[in-house]
C-alpha cells in the first residue's frame, strides 16, 4: 500500500481529532471579525470552502485567497494561514508582511518550522501530517476543524468516511479519459480540490467550475468515456443535460467530504492503472520553497 492509500484510508480517525479541535479553539476568531483566509493550493480550496461556511452562520465577512494574490489594501481583523508543510514561501511571506499590524492565526502539520514563529497563535494538526506529496488527510482535517467551529454538523461524518474508504470503486471512474468536477456554494472549493487530486496523483486531464456556470461553456468537453461528478445537490435538470452529451453523470446523496474521499481514493486508482506512483506525482515537491 502507498504512503497516500494509508493516509486516505486513515481519515476517519483524523476527522474525530480535528472537529475536537475546531469545537474547543478560539484561535480562529470572534464572531463579527473580517478574516481573510490564505494558503497554496490545496490550502486554498479549503480555504474557500471554510470561508462559505463562516458567512453562511453570520459569523463575519470571510475570503479566501492563494496567499501570493492576498490584496495588500484591505483591512482585515485576522488572517487565518493554511499550510501543512509550515514552510511554503508564499504563506510565510504574507505573515511576515502584516505581522505586527494584523492578528494571525496559522493551521500546520508540523510545528517545528517557520510558521508559527510568524504568527500569533497556531493550531497544530500533525496528527494529521503526511509522507506523500499529494495532501488527502490533511487537507479534509483541516475542512472538519473549520467545520466544527464555524458549522458544526459534523457528527457521523467519520463513520461515513469509513464506509467510503471501505466501499468498491466503480473501474469505469478511473478508465475515464478527462473527468471535471462540480460544486455549488461551499462545494465549488471541494469541486477544485477534486481536479487538482486528479492532475496531482494521475497526471490526468481534470477540470472544474460552479455548477450553474458549467453549461456556459465547459459542458463543451463532455462527451463518451468521460465524467462528471457532482459534489453536493445538483442544479435541476444538469444530470440531464450531462447524460445528453453521453458522459457519464456521477452524483449521489452522501455529504460531500464524503464524496471527496470517493474521489481521492480513484485518483488514485487511476495512478496505479497507469503505471505511475502516486507518491511521487511528476513535477512536484511536498514545499514550494523560493529562493529569497
Amino acid at each position: 500500500m502507498t504512503f497516500v492509500e494509508e493516509e486516505i484510508a486513515s481519515q476517519p480517525d483524523s476527522w474525530q481529532r480535528a472537529a475536537a479541535v475546531g469545537t474547543e479553539t478560539a484561535s480562529l476568531g470572534a464572531a463579527g471579525e473580517r478574516i481573510a483566509l490564505i494558503g497554496c493550493g490545496t490550502s486554498w480550496f479549503v480555504g474557500q470552502a471554510a470561508a462559505s461556511w463562516r458567512e453562511t452562520a453570520g459569523l463575519g465577512e470571510t475570503d479566501a485567497f492563494t496567499a501570493s494574490e492576498m490584496p495588500t489594501g484591505r483591512q482585515y481583523d485576522r488572517i487565518i494561514a493554511l499550510t501543512r508543510s509550515g514552510t511554503t514561501s508564499e504563506v510565510l511571506e504574507v505573515l511576515r508582511r502584516v505581522n505586527g499590524d494584523v492578528a494571525t492565526t496559522v493551521v500546520l502539520g508540523d510545528l517545528d518550522t517557520p510558521a508559527p514563529d510568524l504568527a500569533d497563535e497556531a493550531i497544530d494538526l500533525s496528527f494529521a501530517d503526511e509522507r506523500s506529496v499529494v495532501q488527502t488527510r490533511f487537507a479534509t482535517s483541516a475542512l472538519m476543524l473549520f467545520r466544527a467551529a464555524w458549522r458544526g454538523d459534523t457528527g457521523g461524518l467519520a463513520d461515513a468516511a469509513a464506509a467510503a474508504v471501505a466501499a468498491p470503486l466503480e473501474p469505469a471512474w478511473a478508465a475515464a479519459e478527462q473527468s471535471t468536477f462540480l460544486g455549488r456554494a461551499w462545494t465549488v472549493g471541494l469541486a477544485h480540490e477534486a481536479a487538482l487530486k486528479f492532475r496531482e496523483t494521475s497526471s490526468s486531464w481534470a477540470e472544474s467550475y460552479p455548477a450553474m456556470d458549467y453549461r456556459h461553456g465547459p459542458i463543451s468537453i463532455a462527451a463518451p468515456g468521460r465524467t462528471v461528478w457532482m459534489l453536493g445537490d445538483p442544479p435541476s435538470g444538469l444530470a440531464d443535460d450531462v447524460t445528453a452529451t453521453g458522459a457519464s453523470w456521477i452524483s449521489d446523496d452522501r455529504d460531500p467530504m464524503v464524496q471527496l474521499v470517493t474521489v481521492q481514493r480513484v485518483a488514485v486508482a487511476r495512478a496505479l492503472a497507469l503505471g505511475l506512483d502516486p507518491d511521487a506525482p511528476r513535477n512536484l515537491s511536498r514545499s514550494v520553497v523560493l529562493p529569497s
